[in-house]
């Protein structure tokens, strides 16, 4: 089930690029934006996104530290531990 919602919401980010890259083409075409401006909107666009997409991951991170406590799961350093006790 997480990994279909990763999907669809990657789907829909790649979608909104192409469609975002479109209307800047569009734009462009019409004389109502440079090719620098159009690179640097994209540019700014793909910074934030990528931004987002690093906070995203530590959000997902630390809700699954969180589900792996509550269940009493071991972790990995759990059992290196265990390992290393052992020997």
């Amino acid at each position: 089930m997480l990994k279909n919602i990763l999907y669809t919401g990657l789907g829909g980010a790649l979608l909104l690029k192409d469609r975002v890259e479109e209307g800047l083409v569009k734009l462009e075409e019409k004389g109502k934006l440079s090719k620098d401006d159009t690179k640097q909107f994209l540019d700014d666009l793909k910074a934030r996104g990528e931004e987002e997409n690093d906070k995203y991951k530590e959000q997902l991170k630390e809700a699954l530290r969180e589900v792996i406590e509550e269940l009493g799961l071991a972790t990995k350093e759990d059992i290196e531990k265990l390992k290393a006790d052992k020997e």
